[in-house]
């Protein structure tokens, strides 16, 4: 579809390789330590005195404007919606 997936979270690189590992992911995931990123999209979140980046998505088109968000994702089940949406935007994208 054109579209480029990147994972960010605060988790440092090694642990990033692990857990790709052993979830067979096959997209980058980006390493924010100091949560830059994570706070720069609003996607910061405290559990039990440990911060983690929260499970959202951003769809982002090719100007790059967010062009819809998804927050509290569900893993199992969300690619089905992404794909829907970027198939919306390529639609929307060539009508115009």
């Amino acid at each position: 579809m054109n579209a480029v997936i990147l994972g960010v979270s605060v988790d440092t690189v090694e642990s990033h390789k692990d857990f790709c590992a052993k979830e067979g992911l096959r997209f980058k995931l980006l390493s924010d330590p100091d949560g830059k990123v994570s706070t720069a999209y609003g996607s910061v979140m405290q559990h039990e005195g440990q911060t983690y980046s929260a499970r959202n998505t951003f769809i982002i088109d090719p100007k790059g404007n967010i062009a819809k968000v998804y927050t509290g994702v569900k893993p199992a089940s969300h690619s089905e919606e992404v794909l829907a949406a970027l198939t919306e935007l390529g639609a929307i994208k060539k009508a115009s």
